[in-house]
């Protein structure tokens, strides 16, 4: 099974939906007889909500793609509800009265429709509700790392070491770097002239991309003080 970036969901479904089965059995069934007739219808409910959730996952992952969050997240989070449990449910009572056909040749129990399916309607929304929070939280995670990026723009620089001293140069002091007989220079706005003892292909993985790119084999050259070419 392959996750999507957002949702990283597989495994935490596969077990909470088992662990959902179990306890809907433990709520309609007031006489549990531990069996291997249990065992079974065990297995096929589970089965069944493992491939429920999968559509209801298939169905949030395409309208992330074609209906997204955007600036009317209550629409999109109403359609979500509406789409993913009608879709969901209807999983559910076909392959429910499949298996009561094939297991015992008559529909399924009419306690299926007047109790049941009202407790897996909420197990539904449950489940929107876990995605909903997933990509609320993602969002505020991406928020999060854009803002530790500015921050390192803002407050960051290259350390390099002059006489018995580490300098650290902000970013926005630095024009470039270059290599020349054999050294790699670092110059500044101010026309000072600093000798790291790195290499530019060591340099270049160090600099933020956003400020800093490699023009050739001899330069780097930052992004903010380029005016032509």
């Amino acid at each position: 099974m392959i996750k999507h970036r957002k949702y990283n969901d597989v495994k935490l479904f596969l077990v909470a939906i088992a662990f959902i089965s179990a306890f809907n059995y433990y709520l309609t069934w007031s006489n549990i007889k531990f069996n291997w007739f249990l065992v079974y219808t065990y297995a096929i409910d589970t089965i069944q909500g493992w491939l429920a959730w999968w559509a209801v996952r298939s169905i949030i992952i395409y309208l992330d793609k074609k209906m997204p969050y955007g600036n009317r997240p209550l629409k999109r989070i109403l359609v979500q509800l509406v789409v993913t449990t009608s879709a969901g449910m209807l999983i559910i009572i076909l392959l429910t009265e499949l298996v009561s056909w094939i297991l015992r040749g008559r529909p399924a129990l009419a306690n299926f429709y007047f109790f049941d399916i009202f407790i897996i309607v909420i197990w539904f929304f449950v489940i929107n509700g876990v995605y909903i929070g997933m990509h609320y939280y993602s969002e505020w995670r991406e928020s999060e790392r854009k803002r530790e990026e500015e921050k390192k723009l803002r407050t960051g620089g290259f350390t390099v070491k002059h006489g018995n001293q580490n300098l650290l140069l902000p970013f926005a002091d630095i024009l470039g770097f270059y290599a020349e007989e054999g050294y790699t220079i670092l110059l500044t706005k101010e026309n000072k002239k600093y000798f790291p003892d790195r290499s530019l292909d060591k340099i270049e993985t160090s600099l933020p991309e956003v400020l800093f790119f490699r023009l050739n084999r001899q330069y780097i050259l930052n992004r903010q003080v380029l005016t032509g070419f």
